[in-house]
């Protein structure tokens, strides 16, 4: 996968890597995103196994992703593998706003990172 063919990873990556304690690495072929290199708040998923969507997997509080997947199906979605933990799917590839994107990885992380970083976060704004 290349920054070339996939310009939408480059503004995912900045969002992600944005965030106190974040690192990226290769999980399962694509990009994923860490809290402590350990546990992961963001996939980014480019056609995963034919399925035609360029989006993410986010992380998500419980009950979350049944309230947006139903209010948006257009945008949100159940994604493979972790759907069933609660994770929530954001298609990027059907014109979400980057404020939306930026919320939604936001929440991801905030739902996986220690307090001390959700506090460091909290003095920067």
């Amino acid at each position: 996968m290349t920054e070339q063919v996939h310009p939408l990873l480059s503004r995912v990556r900045e969002l992600c890597l944005g965030l106190p304690g974040a690192s990226e690495r290769d999980s399962h072929g694509s990009p994923g995103f860490f809290v402590d290199g350990k546990k992961a708040f963001v996939h980014y998923r480019h056609d995963h196994h034919g399925d035609g969507i360029v989006g993410l997997w986010c992380a998500a509080p419980p009950g979350v992703q049944s309230l947006l997947v139903a209010g948006n199906p257009e945008l949100y979605y159940v994604p493979a593998y972790v759907g069933h933990l609660g994770w929530v799917g954001v298609r990027l590839d059907r014109g979400a706003g980057w404020d939306e994107i930026a919320a939604a990885i936001g929440e991801a992380y905030a739902v996986r990172a220690p307090k001390k970083y959700l506090k460091q976060l909290a003095e920067r704004r």
